[in-house]
């Protein structure tokens, strides 16, 4: 499917991708140095939902920066020493403490006030403990999503997965946007289920890579981390994807510059589209 730039889309949704979605951040920016955005409603999942907040609350460089630090300094993404009470490794320890800066009270503000955010979450099924019936989702998401190979999936809610999507600009007034950012990023058995709303989450990717908002209206921009081979056909839906392969890998937390070069890949291919791709 070719893709399309729509001028001024009513709604943007972030895919999730781990830290592919650093194409989004680099894509969204160059975006801007040619037009304003005024969407009236946004989504993300995943690391989508991280890239969404820092669209809408104007902190995308300093994620960036934030995030390459942390990374600079680790070495290796197994620990076996590791102290933190998150998952099997320092994955979600890192990424939350980089949440929590970025997403300061000024950034909840801007968001608590902005245009409609609604972020997926997800929820495995209640009859094994989190981890395990976590990591039995996780499973399904990664045959699906190489068999089927679309961004909206099934069978994950087959096996019991429940998801919603969650009011971020009330989490945000309620002094709980970094809580709820994390846990739309939580993949077992690398990270551990936190609680939502007093039950376990797991990452809402599982559920669809591209969830649309509520209400569902207008034309739609959305930002993928990955090329798909079957994407729906709808006029008012422009999928968008990362020309090739990102240099970032999903959870590699150890190469602060595959960040920095999935950026810029973002940034190449909003330039493309920008100046040689037609418009809608």
């Amino acid at each position: 499917m070719r893709q399309v730039l729509p001028h001024s889309p009513d709604q943007i949704v972030f895919s999730g991708g781990g830290l592919r979605c650093f194409w989004q951040g680099g894509f969204m920016t160059e975006l801007a140095r040619d037009r304003t955005l005024a969407p009236a409603r946004v989504t993300g999942v995943s690391g989508g939902a991280l890239a969404g907040a820092a669209y809408l609350g104007g902190v995308e460089h300093h994620l960036l920066s934030e995030m390459c630090a942390a990374f600079a300094e680790q070495d290796s993404n197994l620990d076996l020493f590791h102290k933190g009470e998150s998952g099997l490794t320092p994955h979600q320890t890192i990424y939350c403490e980089v949440v929590d800066r970025v997403l300061d009270d000024e950034v909840a503000r801007r968001i608590a006030e902005g245009p409609q955010f609604q972020v997926l979450i997800a929820h495995p099924p209640p009859h094994l403990p989190p981890m395990i019936s976590g990591a039995a989702m996780t499973l399904a998401y990664e045959a699906e999503l190489h068999t089927v190979n679309a961004p909206h999936f099934g069978w994950a809610e087959k096996l019991g997965l429940d998801y919603s999507l969650v009011d971020a600009n009330a989490a945000a007034r309620a002094g709980k946007l970094s809580e709820l950012v994390c846990a739309a990023a939580v993949i077992p058995p690398v990270f551990e289920p936190p609680l939502w709303d007093g039950r376990p989450v797991v990452d809402g990717g599982m559920a669809d890579q591209a969830p649309m908002p509520e209400p569902d209206e207008g034309r739609t921009m959305i930002l993928l981390t990955r090329a798909y081979r079957r994407l729906p056909e709808d006029a008012n839906r422009h999928y968008l994807h990362p020309s090739d392969e990102t240099p970032a890998d999903k959870i590699d937390f150890t190469d602060p510059q595959k960040l920095r070069d999935t950026w810029a890949q973002g940034a190449s291919d909003a330039r493309r589209l920008l100046d040689g791709a037609g418009e809608k």
